[in-house]
Protein backbone atom coordinates (compact mmCIF):
# COMPACT_ATOMS: atom_id res chain seq x y z
CA UNK A 1 0.00 0.00 0.00
CA UNK A 2 1.31 3.45 -0.81
CA UNK A 3 1.15 6.32 1.68
CA UNK A 4 -1.58 8.22 -0.19
CA UNK A 5 -3.94 5.24 -0.03
CA UNK A 6 -3.09 4.66 3.61
CA UNK A 7 -3.70 8.32 4.42
CA UNK A 8 -7.06 8.35 2.64
CA UNK A 9 -8.18 5.21 4.43
CA UNK A 10 -6.92 6.07 7.92
CA UNK A 11 -6.87 9.83 8.45
CA UNK A 12 -10.50 10.29 9.40
CA UNK A 13 -10.43 7.42 11.89
CA UNK A 14 -7.30 8.74 13.64
CA UNK A 15 -8.69 12.29 13.70
CA UNK A 16 -12.01 11.11 15.19
CA UNK A 17 -10.22 9.04 17.81
CA UNK A 18 -8.16 12.07 18.82
CA UNK A 19 -11.26 14.27 18.90
CA UNK A 20 -12.95 11.87 21.26
CA UNK A 21 -9.85 11.29 23.35
CA UNK A 22 -8.93 14.94 23.85
CA UNK A 23 -12.44 16.45 23.41
CA UNK A 24 -11.17 19.22 21.12
CA UNK A 25 -11.72 19.19 17.36
CA UNK A 26 -9.00 21.73 16.52
CA UNK A 27 -6.45 19.99 18.71
CA UNK A 28 -7.40 16.65 17.13
CA UNK A 29 -6.77 18.05 13.64
CA UNK A 30 -3.34 19.29 14.70
CA UNK A 31 -2.50 15.97 16.37
CA UNK A 32 -3.63 13.89 13.37
CA UNK A 33 -1.69 16.05 10.93
CA UNK A 34 1.48 15.76 13.00
CA UNK A 35 1.03 12.00 13.41
CA UNK A 36 0.63 11.48 9.68
CA UNK A 37 3.62 13.70 9.00
CA UNK A 38 5.68 11.47 11.30
CA UNK A 39 4.21 8.41 9.57
CA UNK A 40 5.19 9.77 6.17
CA UNK A 41 8.73 10.46 7.38
CA UNK A 42 9.07 6.82 8.44
CA UNK A 43 6.76 5.29 5.84
CA UNK A 44 9.31 2.78 4.57
CA UNK A 45 9.49 1.22 8.04
CA UNK A 46 5.85 1.80 9.07
CA UNK A 47 4.45 0.31 5.87
CA UNK A 48 6.08 -3.01 6.78
CA UNK A 49 4.24 -3.25 10.09
CA UNK A 50 1.25 -5.55 10.52
CA UNK A 51 -0.92 -2.65 11.68
CA UNK A 52 0.47 0.71 10.52
CA UNK A 53 -2.61 2.54 11.77
CA UNK A 54 -1.82 1.39 15.29
CA UNK A 55 1.64 2.93 14.98
CA UNK A 56 0.13 6.19 13.74
CA UNK A 57 -2.42 6.09 16.56
CA UNK A 58 0.35 5.73 19.16
CA UNK A 59 2.23 8.67 17.64
CA UNK A 60 -0.99 10.70 17.68
CA UNK A 61 -1.73 9.81 21.31
CA UNK A 62 1.79 10.77 22.38
CA UNK A 63 1.65 14.05 20.49
CA UNK A 64 -1.83 14.69 21.82
CA UNK A 65 -0.75 14.15 25.41
CA UNK A 66 2.01 16.70 24.98
CA UNK A 67 -0.23 19.32 23.35
CA UNK A 68 -3.17 18.59 25.62
CA UNK A 69 -1.13 19.10 28.78
CA UNK A 70 -0.15 22.56 27.62
CA UNK A 71 -3.67 23.60 26.68
CA UNK A 72 -5.80 21.77 29.23
CA UNK A 73 -5.14 24.08 32.15
CA UNK A 74 -6.06 27.25 30.25
CA UNK A 75 -9.09 25.79 28.47
CA UNK A 76 -10.47 24.08 31.57
CA UNK A 77 -10.47 27.33 33.49
CA UNK A 78 -12.12 29.28 30.68
CA UNK A 79 -14.72 26.65 29.76
CA UNK A 80 -15.97 26.37 33.35
CA UNK A 81 -16.47 30.09 33.92
CA UNK A 82 -20.10 30.80 34.74
CA UNK A 83 -21.49 34.16 33.78
CA UNK A 84 -24.43 35.43 35.85
CA UNK A 85 -27.65 34.35 34.17
CA UNK A 86 -31.29 34.11 35.13
CA UNK A 87 -31.72 31.00 32.96
CA UNK A 88 -32.07 27.84 35.01
CA UNK A 89 -31.52 25.65 31.96
CA UNK A 90 -28.22 27.41 31.30
CA UNK A 91 -27.14 26.78 34.86
CA UNK A 92 -28.16 23.15 34.56
CA UNK A 93 -26.07 22.78 31.41
CA UNK A 94 -23.06 24.29 33.17
CA UNK A 95 -23.61 21.91 36.10
CA UNK A 96 -23.78 18.95 33.71
CA UNK A 97 -20.61 20.04 31.92
CA UNK A 98 -18.83 20.46 35.22
CA UNK A 99 -19.95 16.99 36.38
CA UNK A 100 -18.79 15.34 33.16
CA UNK A 101 -15.50 17.20 33.28
CA UNK A 102 -15.04 16.26 36.92
CA UNK A 103 -15.94 12.65 36.19
CA UNK A 104 -13.36 12.44 33.40
CA UNK A 105 -10.81 14.36 35.43
CA UNK A 106 -11.33 11.87 38.25
CA UNK A 107 -9.90 9.17 35.99
CA UNK A 108 -6.26 8.80 35.16
CA UNK A 109 -5.21 9.89 31.69
CA UNK A 110 -4.68 6.26 30.69
CA UNK A 111 -8.13 5.24 31.99
CA UNK A 112 -9.80 8.13 30.15
CA UNK A 113 -8.02 7.19 26.91
CA UNK A 114 -8.98 3.54 27.23
CA UNK A 115 -12.65 4.38 27.91
CA UNK A 116 -12.90 6.77 25.01
CA UNK A 117 -11.11 4.46 22.58
CA UNK A 118 -13.33 1.53 23.56
CA UNK A 119 -16.77 3.07 23.98
CA UNK A 120 -16.67 6.16 21.80
CA UNK A 121 -14.44 5.15 18.89
CA UNK A 122 -15.42 1.50 19.41
CA UNK A 123 -11.97 0.09 18.85
CA UNK A 124 -11.47 -3.56 19.75
CA UNK A 125 -9.33 -4.60 22.72
CA UNK A 126 -6.42 -5.61 20.42
CA UNK A 127 -6.63 -2.28 18.57
CA UNK A 128 -6.64 -0.36 21.84
CA UNK A 129 -3.69 -2.40 23.09
CA UNK A 130 -1.72 -1.52 19.99
CA UNK A 131 -2.74 2.14 20.10
CA UNK A 132 -1.82 2.46 23.76
CA UNK A 133 1.32 0.34 23.47
CA UNK A 134 0.38 -2.25 26.08
CA UNK A 135 -0.90 -5.81 26.41
CA UNK A 136 -4.56 -6.73 25.89
CA UNK A 137 -4.82 -7.78 29.54
CA UNK A 138 -3.62 -4.34 30.58
CA UNK A 139 -6.34 -2.74 28.43
CA UNK A 140 -8.99 -4.95 30.04
CA UNK A 141 -7.74 -4.15 33.53
CA UNK A 142 -7.55 -0.43 32.73
CA UNK A 143 -11.11 -0.43 31.36
CA UNK A 144 -12.38 -2.31 34.39
CA UNK A 145 -10.69 0.11 36.77
CA UNK A 146 -11.94 3.13 34.81
CA UNK A 147 -15.54 1.92 34.84
CA UNK A 148 -15.37 1.13 38.55
CA UNK A 149 -13.86 4.52 39.38
CA UNK A 150 -16.33 6.42 37.14
CA UNK A 151 -19.19 4.54 38.77
CA UNK A 152 -18.03 5.57 42.25
CA UNK A 153 -17.64 9.18 41.18
CA UNK A 154 -21.10 9.17 39.58
CA UNK A 155 -22.65 7.66 42.74
CA UNK A 156 -21.22 10.52 44.77
CA UNK A 157 -23.26 12.94 42.63
CA UNK A 158 -26.50 11.03 43.07
CA UNK A 159 -26.05 10.74 46.86
CA UNK A 160 -25.63 14.47 47.34
CA UNK A 161 -28.77 16.33 48.43
CA UNK A 162 -29.24 20.06 48.10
Amino acid sequence: MDFDSYYAASYDRVRRAMTLTFRDHELAEEIAQEAFFQTLRKWKKVSQLDHPEGWTMVVALNKGRDLHRRRARQEAKQSLLVLPSSSTSGEARVDDRMRVAELLEGLSERQREALLLRYITQLTIPEIAEAMGCAEGTVKATLHAAIAKASLIAKDYTNVTD
